[in-house]
């Protein structure tokens, strides 16, 4: 499977899996979206590593408290493995969900 269709399929599966779930709102589908790019960017390879500050800029998110709960609650959904880093160095470890459904 090419880049492009990965890309598609992915996409088109993560809009299928928030369709009917309550808990997702606009800034939560921001963040995934800011996740997806980078991950997009690391040619779909899991884990990426990125700083809770690039994230919360492109996904135009400025609290750091909706930050941890649109992540906490994207990891809950089974969307994304979230593991925090402490070390500004190294940035956070998140793998993207390629489950189907």
């Amino acid at each position: 499977m090419n880049k492009n269709e990965i890309y598609l399929r992915h996409l088109t599966n993560f809009y299928d899996r928030i369709q009917n779930n309550d808990l997702l709102n606009p800034t939560h589908i921001s963040l995934y979206l800011a996740i997806f790019q980078f991950w997009n960017v690391n040619q779909f390879k899991n884990p990426i590593y990125v700083s809770r500050n690039e994230l919360m800029k492109l996904s135009k998110i400025s609290s750091y408290t909706t930050y941890h709960k649109c992540i906490k609650d994207l990891e809950a959904t089974g969307l994304i493995e979230y593991f925090p880093s402490y070390n500004p160095s190294k940035g956070t470890m998140i793998n993207v969900s390629v489950s189907e459904k």
